[in-house]
């Protein structure tokens, strides 16, 4: 009987490092923009709320093309909700911001800020995705190994 050989590979600690610090500087940069943004309050809590939007929706678009990846596994409908949720977290969150009377460096601002939140959401979901599927790999490779030695004794 032939046994698979399974490759695992892992992504570095330095780049695991990374993703996490870029993920946490995302977050700290949004919030600092969105905390010290002028004008009303009612303007920022709505940037604070799209922003929160944003950030669980980009998770669930994230963890939802993952889950669907080799094959459907989620109904349609939860994957057209979930992008929907992802369109309009960001198109309300982006109208919200190209009307807030701030001026344009302070747009600016955040939409980078959010933007690289956005991104580094994306990012950290996979880095953590890619550990665990590795997890995975390890676990079933070390069974087939001991069902492997079974066999042969």
């Amino acid at each position: 009987m032939a046994t698979g050989r399974y490759i695992v590979q892992r992504d570095t600690a330095a780049w695991r490092l990374q993703v996490r610090l870029s993920f946490i500087l995302a977050i700290v940069c949004a919030g600092v923009g969105v905390l010290n943004m002028p004008g009303q309050d009612l303007d920022r809590a709505f940037l604070a709320i799209g922003m929160f939007f944003c950030l669980f929706a980009s998770f669930s678009v994230a963890k939802t093309q993952r889950d669907n990846r080799d094959g459907q596994v989620d109904t349609s409908m939860w994957v057209i909700a979930v992008w929907i949720a992802f369109a309009a977290a960001v198109l309300l969150t982006g109208w919200g911001l190209w009307r807030m009377n701030i001026e344009q460096w302070q747009k600016y601002y955040m939409l980078v800020s959010w933007l690289f939140m956005v991104s580094s959401t994306f990012t950290l979901a996979k880095t953590i995705r890619d550990a665990q599927e590795a997890d995975l790999l390890e676990q079933r490779s070390a069974r087939a190994r001991s069902a492997a030695e079974g066999d042969a004794a």
